[in-house]
C-alpha cells in the first residue's frame, strides 16, 4: 500500500455497513449549509475546520466513519482524528455512498 494511500485512508474497506450496524459513530465533515441539504439520519455535523476544537465532543474508543462530499474534506478529517489518538476511524467517502446503510 502507497503512503498515499495510508495517508488518505484509501487503503484496504472496512465492512462500512457492518461497523455501522453495531455503532459507528459517523461524523459529516461537510459545511452547516451542505449538512442541512441533506444528510445521514443520526450523523453529526462537525466540519473539518472545526474539528480540532469540536473533537472533545467524540469519544476515542468509539468506531468513527468520517464523511462528506466526495471523500477528500473526510480523508483529511481521518487524519487529524488518528493523529489526536482516535483508534479506529474509517474515511467513508462520500455521505451519498453512506446512506444505504443507514435507514
Amino acid at each position: 500500500m502507497g503512503i498515499l494511500s495510508k495517508l488518505f485512508g484509501f487503503g484496504p474497506k472496512a465492512d462500512l455497513g457492518e461497523l455501522i450496524n453495531n455503532g459507528a459513530v459517523i461524523v459529516d465533515v461537510r459545511t452547516p449549509g451542505e449538512y442541512a441539504g441533506g444528510h445521514i439520519k443520526g450523523s453529526l455535523n462537525i466540519p473539518v475546520d472545526q474539528l480540532k476544537t469540536k473533537m472533545s465532543s467524540l469519544k476515542k474508543e468509539k468506531v468513527i466513519i468520517t464523511c462528506c462530499a466526495s471523500g477528500m474534506r473526510s480523508a483529511s478529517a481521518r487524519g487529524i482524528l488518528k493523529a489526536n489518538g482516535f483508534a479506529e476511524v474509517h474515511n467513508g467517502g462520500s455521505w451519498m455512498n453512506l446512506r444505504k446503510y443507514k435507514s
